[in-house]
């Protein structure tokens, strides 16, 4: 690809909710540069405008220098920043006759059937998408249980609001939304929802989905095993035949709330220049995203990226804050290594492993289908079996969800021979400060 390699490189242009190999480049930086992005909130937004062909809007990828498929991306996660000041969240509910066979793909008015309309909006609330063609409310979604939040100058709390304050901010709703210029997205403020009023949150932002470009164009919604397999046998432009073709998948749509300032994510490059892209970030989410949807928010990152090459990764793994692993999964202490070594000594161990901490993702169709995703990933990575990964898990990790119905974060602390085997020792160990 011919174009300037951009140390910093600022990216201001979003897709239509899809994300695949013949997306139009962002730019290219650096190869141990820094991405800078301002991206318009996820989920609700798009999920209301009928125009986009997925649930997000996501940065165009981006092009590294170097990143080559079989290769991996190291993505360093240096800051978020929350720029919207309230956003509305809830669960949803569909609209019958609005969508063929994804409410979150295949939009349509439901009364001039015309596909991925345009739409304009008029007044607020839950009727304020209307078909520019006909008139007719053309939105897919509406909410079965919604909230509004506002949040302080820090971006600290938040607190859901009644009836009044949420309309003020649907009258309001793409400056309070704070949406970047190039957005193309309809405010979920709008929809004015005011249930739970007075309820106090704590906020700490993430990316809900980041990620490299798969080998086929799939709703960036649909990239991981859970969401995707609404794809499978569907008749829209983005079905796909069967599971094995979502293997094209490289699950940027992780919704785990530990992919925040200070974590490493480390992606598979499936795609010539990797393909980076960015969006979807969340002011808090529980773990499980149990609503299916959270705080979405427009806000800015600051990523530094970096190419391991040869190193194939059958999927993403991530290396979160020490604070954000399980107990049993942190690094070793100087007090716990010295009292090792004791046992060791004693019962006639002739060597104790240095170990360092990693997570591999899994997705799948349900918790357990991902963990299972997640094991095989972890066998093919380490050339273990099965049951000496269940084991180490057990023993030195464990398994969380970062989004029903199927994402999760296998831990385990990996003997650094692994690790070194892997091409991965170097960046689990700048991580923790091994």
């Amino acid at each position: 690809m011919s174009q300037q390699i951009a140390d910093v490189l600022d990216v201001d242009e979003f897709t239509l909710g899809l994300v695949g190999p013949d997306q139009e480049w962002a730019g290219t930086v650096r190869d141990g540069g820094t991405v800078k992005t301002h991206t318009p909130a996820g989920c609700w937004g798009p999920m209301i405008t009928p125009e986009f062909r997925g649930g997000h809007e996501v940065t165009r990828p981006i092009y590294v220098e170097n990143a080559e498929p079989g290769d991996a991306l190291v993505v360093r996660i240096k800051d978020v920043e929350v720029t919207s000041i309230a956003t509305s969240t809830g669960s949803m509910a569909e609209r019958e006759g609005a969508f063929g066979d994804d409410p979150f793909v295949d939009h349509k008015c439901p009364e001039c059937g015309t596909p991925w309309p345009e739409t304009v909006v008029e007044g607020t609330g839950e009727e304020s998408i209307r078909c520019a063609e006909c008139g007719a409310n053309a939105s897919s979604f509406g909410f079965e249980y919604g909230y509004t939040v506002v949040f302080d100058d820090d971006r600290t709390v938040g607190i859901t609001v009644g009836s009044e304050g949420a309309h003020d901010l649907a009258e309001r709703a793409d400056e309070a939304m704070a949406l970047p210029e190039n957005s193309r997205q309809h405010p979920i403020l709008l929809y004015e929802p005011d249930e739970m009023p007075g309820t106090l949150g704590r906020l700490q932002p993430f990316i809900g989905n980041i990620g490299t470009t798969p080998t086929v164009e799939l709703p960036d919604s649909h990239n991981a095993g859970d969401f995707g397999q609404f794809l499978i046998g569907a008749s829209h432009d983005w079905g796909l035949p069967d599971e094995e073709a979502l293997e094209a998948r490289t699950d940027g749509h992780l919704d785990s709330n530990d992919v925040r300032p200070g974590a490493t994510l480390i992606c598979p490059v499936r795609v010539e220049g990797a393909g980076l892209y960015v969006g979807d970030l969340h002011a808090n989410q529980g773990d499980g995203e149990l609503s299916l949807h959270t705080t979405d928010v427009s806000g800015r990152t600051e990523l530094e990226v970096e190419v391991i090459k040869g190193l194939d990764l059958p999927g993403p793994l991530l290396l979160p804050n020490e604070e954000d692993l399980p107990h049993i999964a942190k690094p070793y202490t100087d007090e716990e290594r010295a009292a090792g070594e004791d046992l060791a000594a004693a019962y006639g161990v002739d060597h104790l492993h240095d170990a360092g901490p990693i997570q591999f993702i899994g997705s799948g169709a349900t918790v357990n289908d991902a963990t299972q995703n997640a094991f095989d990933r972890a066998c093919e990575l380490f050339g273990l079996s099965e049951g000496e990964v269940r084991s180490r898990c057990t023993f030195t990790g464990g398994v969380e969800i970062a989004r029903l119905p199927g994402v999760v974060q296998l831990s385990m602390l990996a003997p650094m021979e692994l690790l070194e085997a892997a091409g991965l020792a170097e960046t689990v160990k700048a991580q923790y400060d091994l």
